[in-house]
């Protein structure tokens, strides 16, 4: 047998457990979420078939559409805010010194963290009486500014993501840095003859050689925002009256208050549907981006 075929089945072996692993664990359930969405079940007995009736009660729920729509700030305040950032720190933290090391440390650092840990943080800065926030804002002339951030309906998304979007730009800094890395120290030597620098040299040369990681740093924003669930539950539980609602919460209280989880695996259904529609138009978007 040639030493390539032994190298592919040594490698096949290999990869069996874990892919069995992964098989067991995610498809299946996946597979077996969907078929219950078309049941009426209560995570017991006997369960009844009621075809598309979960979905069309899913659509007609207004809870269910503040959910999505909250779903899509959350998705388009992360693309916005941590890809960018962990760019721009990717860039500015390239050299290995160690100062360049200690910030991507503590840039990562809150990636370490339970996010219970830091929704708890984050729910005691944003306190109406005692939380940090409003006390610089006040100290900084600020008062009409100072106001129950997770409790006022016009700020309370934007107030949510800022802690979600502080502790996820850690690991897309790793994976930017890794990119550069591995762009050949010719190729930025080659731009430093022909006079390309700074910005130029950004879009012309960087971005373009590290494109396909920053569409896969798109891609998994937006698969993680639409999983988004512990920072809600601990800051808000996602209230009040349902207006930081989050698809995850939605189908969490659907499936486990109320013990629909016929229902819920609706939704579960619904949230890979709205992830592989967001995921498909990043990738026609960023295909004619980069053609």
């Amino acid at each position: 047998m040639p030493t390539a075929m032994r190298s592919k089945g040594f490698i096949a072996i290999a990869l069996l457990p874990a892919l069995l692993l992964f098989l067991i664990f995610v498809i299946i359930p996946v597979f077996w979420s969907a078929y219950y969405g078309f049941f009426s079940w209560k995570g017991f007995g006997d369960a009844t078939f009621i075809g598309l009736d979960n979905y069309i009660e899913m659509f007609k729920d207004p809870i269910f559409w503040r959910a999505l729509r909250n779903n899509l700030i959350l998705v388009v305040s992360s693309i916005v805010g941590q890809v960018p950032i962990a760019l721009i720190l990717a860039i500015v933290l390239f050299k290995n010194s160690f100062f360049s090391r200690f910030i991507r440390s503590a840039v990562f650092m809150p990636m370490v963290l339970s996010t219970v840990v830091v929704g708890l943080i984050w729910g005691y800065i944003y306190h109406p009486q005692f939380g940090i926030a409003n006390y610089v804002l006040e100290m900084l002339g600020l008062d009409s500014w100072t106001r129950a951030w997770l409790s006022d309906p016009k700020v309370n998304m934007l107030a949510i993501s800022i802690p979600i979007n502080w502790a996820n730009v850690g690991p897309y800094l790793v994976i930017f840095i890794a990119a550069l890395q591995n762009i050949s120290p010719e190729i930025h030597d080659a731009a430093k003859i022909d006079g390309s620098t700074g910005w130029n040299k950004l879009m012309q040369i960087t971005l373009p050689m590290i494109w396909s990681t920053v569409v896969v740093t798109i891609v998994l924003c937006i698969s993680g925002s639409l999983k988004a669930f512990d920072h809600v539950i601990v800051m808000t539980g996602g209230g009040p009256a349902q207006s930081t609602e989050l698809l995850a919460t939605y189908m969490y209280n659907s499936t486990f208050s109320v013990y629909r989880y016929g229902y819920g695996s609706a939704v579960s259904t619904m949230i890979m549907i709205v992830s592989a529609i967001l995921i498909a138009l990043n990738y026609f978007a960023t295909r004619r981006k980069s053609s």
